[in-house]
Parts: structure tokens; sequence; C-alpha cells
């Protein structure tokens, strides 16, 4: 006599056995035991490198190109604490918006060709400094300690400070569903639904004339940020099985990338004030010519001439990837 239930949960073990095994292949290769590199697992994911512009990162190369054409000094720029003033953040994820944009800033004003000091985190050469007044940092001279000279440090000529002061959910959104089917419980059965949302982010920054802290320019920009959410379902009864199929995807524009963008925005309109730029299409007044500048900032090597530029290396995806680089990857 066969005893079913026996049978039964034979059955559901065996099943149970290759769901488990099937999930465990589906998420890639785990060992509890590390392999021959060390890992338990390797991580997924092989996208090179890449540079980081905004739609005006190119505008921004433009203006220190043309500065440099026009033969105009490139001001010396400091850029003070572009704080978070919105107050938004998520309980468990933090702050909603970047707490670098300061950092952006900075970036942007290379990108323009200003001459930059620093004035954001000045902790290790205050540290330096102290070492070099205790007579403790030595110049690979024997018996020999760096000495403080007066005057050594280059002051800024103007500094840029201000904030986030936007961060606005939801200022219009829109979205529909539907619903198809047959009154039959049995017949297929089907949903569709679309939604799209929009925020802003804004920010407020003033640049500053060091020496008298007058405010020379103000900019106050926003930018609005797009999302939008499509779906669609099945469910139908086919052979005594019940079918529940559903797709979808989700997108959003970065918030970090849109303050990103009305920095480098701010810091072009501030930088053709100080360049006295004469149109908005310096990229036509300097077509032809050598750029010192590239999207991702200050590049040009030390000492060497403007010929040799290392630009388009820097701004090139396949620079120095052990996969993608054929002088690299000939090495492997």
């Amino acid at each position: 006599m066969i005893n079913i239930g026996k049978t039964k949960t034979t059955a559901t073990k065996r099943l149970s056995g290759a769901v488990l095994a099937g999930a465990m292949l589906a998420t890639g290769c785990v060992s509890p035991v590390a392999g021959p590199g060390g890992n338990y697992a390797d991580p997924i994911g092989n996208a090179p490198v890449t540079a980081n512009p905004t739609p005006y990162s190119d505008g921004l190369v433009c203006m220190g190109h043309y500065a440099r054409q026009s033969g105009y000094a490139a001001p010396r720029i400091a850029v003070g604490r572009i704080l978070d003033y919105t107050g938004k953040a998520d309980f468990e994820g933090g702050r909603r918006v970047t707490q670098g944009a300061s950092l952006m800033a900075i970036s942007a004003f290379a990108k323009a060709g200003a001459r930059l000091v620093e004035r954001f985190d000045t902790s290790v050469s205050e540290l330096e400094l102290k070492y070099a007044n205790n007579r403790l940092i030595g110049d690979d001279v024997a018996q020999d300690f760096r000495r403080i000279n007066a005057g050594s440090i280059p002051g800024s000529d103007y500094y840029l400070i201000g904030g986030i002061t936007e961060l606005n959910y939801n200022i219009r959104s829109v979205g529909g569903e539907a619903f198809v089917g047959d009154t039959d419980a049995m017949d297929t059965k089907g949903s569709i639904g679309a939604k799209l949302y929009v925020i802003n982010v804004g920010l407020d920054l003033r640049l500053v004339e060091t020496e008298s802290l007058e405010v020379v320019d103000v900019i106050s920009y926003q930018k609005q940020i797009i999302g939008r959410e499509v779906s669609l379902g099945v469910f139908d009864f086919a052979n005594g099985n019940v079918f529940d199929i559903g797709i979808g995807g989700r997108a959003q524009e970065p918030i970090q990338l849109a303050i990103r963008s009305v920095l480098e925005r701010a810091v072009l309109e501030m930088m053709a004030n100080l360049y006295a730029a004469p149109t908005s299409d310096v990229c036509a007044l300097t077509a032809g010519g050598i750029s010192t500048n590239s999207v991702t900032g200050d590049f040009r090597p030390a000492g060497a001439p403007l010929e040799e530029y290392n630009g388009p290396s820097r701004q090139s995806v396949s620079a120095w990837h052990n996969r993608r680089d054929p002088v690299l990857r000939g090495r492997n």
C-alpha cells in the first residue's frame, strides 16, 4: 500500500529544494567559503567611470577659453559654505538634497578657468602651519626645518557663498488608471496606469569682494524636475492555472544633478560678468583654438606646454580601464 501523505511530503520537499537552488542561481554565485581571490562573491556591474557634465558645462569651458584668448586675468575665487537650508529629510534616508554644493561650485569655477584658493577645508594647512611653527616639519634637507614666510598664501579676489533654499514636492502631478475585462470571471482582464509629477529645487547665491565685503553679484535660480511611472498588468485563468503578470517602470530626473546644473548656470553668469563677455555665444568666439579646460575641470598638466593638455584623455570613457583601454588591455 502506498502512503500518499508521505509521497506528497517528499515531493513538496523536492520542489522546495529546487526552488531554493533556482533562487540561489538567480542571485549569483555565493559561497560560504572564500574563493581563490579571497572573496565570497564578485560584485556585479562593470560600467566605466565617466565625466559628469551638465548642459552648462560646455559653456563654462568656452568661457574659460574666451578669457584666456582675450587676455583677461582670471580672478582668484574662494568658495565658502553653500548649505542646505531646505530642512527636508527622510526618516531613514537622511537629507534629500546634497550636502556637497560647495564642492560642485568649486568644480564649476575650475571649468570656467578661475584661479581657486582653498578656503573650504583648511584643516590640513592649519595643521602643517602649526607643525612648521614648532619646527617639526623638514623638507628633505638634513637638520633643517620648514620656514614660515610672510605673504606666501595668495588672497582671494572674490568668494562665493549661499545656500539651497527650496525643495518643493509635487508642484503638479497627473495620472490615470484603467481596468479592462469581461464580466465573466474566467475571461482575461488587464490594467494600465501612468503618472507624471513635478518637483523643483532652488538656490540663492552671492559673490562677495573679499577686501571690501561688497556683494557684487546675486543670483537666484530654480530648476524643475520631472518623474514618471508606468504600469501594465494582465490577469487570466488558463487550463486551470492562474496567471497574474505585471510590469512597470519608474524614472525621476536626479535631484542632485539638477542642483549641479543650477550651480553651474549661476557660476557661468557670474564669470561672464567678471570676464566682461560681450555675448552669450563665447563658444563661437573661441572656435578653432586650444582649450585648457574640460567638463571635468581644470586639467592642464603642471609644467607641460599648452598643446599637451590631457582633456580628451580625461573625458574618454575607455581611458585607464583595464578592459576597455587598448593599451592596458594588451598588458593583461
